[in-house]
């Protein structure tokens, strides 16, 4: 079964960073789309960035433009998002998601586009 480890989460003060981690199990991420997610109490899950392997192309969301990274490793078998000058209003559980670049794009990468998922793991902003 083909599975994504998320981890990395935490409780961060304004202004601080965290990096988030998600590692595939049982496959690579060589041709996949891979999208960050996130979903705060209350709210609709947003898109917050996505990586394309074949091109190494990325695209954010406004919200996080600028702060927040995404990247993968050599081996494709990570991809990671680098957070910084975190907000309180960054604050949610994100989640990862991988498909193959042919049925999940960068371009909108909607939830219902990506069949694997990591679990979600809690990002919490408060000083």
């Amino acid at each position: 079964q083909l599975q994504l480890v998320g981890s990395g989460g935490g409780l961060v003060q304004p202004g601080g960073s965290l990096r988030l981690s998600c590692a595939a199990s049982r496959f690579t991420l060589a041709y996949h789309s891979i999208a960050w997610f996130r979903q705060a109490p209350g709210k609709e899950r947003e898109g917050v960035a996505c990586l394309t392997d074949s091109t190494g192309s990325t695209v954010y969301a406004d919200s996080v433009k600028g702060r927040f990274t995404v990247s993968e490793n050599n081996a494709k078998t990570r991809v990671y998002l680098q957070m910084d000058s975190l907000k309180p209003e960054d604050t949610a559980v994100y989640s990862c998601a991988a498909d193959y670049e042919a049925l999940a794009n960068c371009r909108r990468y909607e939830p219902g586009d990506f069949g694997t998922w990591g679990q979600g793991t809690q990002v919490t902003v408060s000083a």
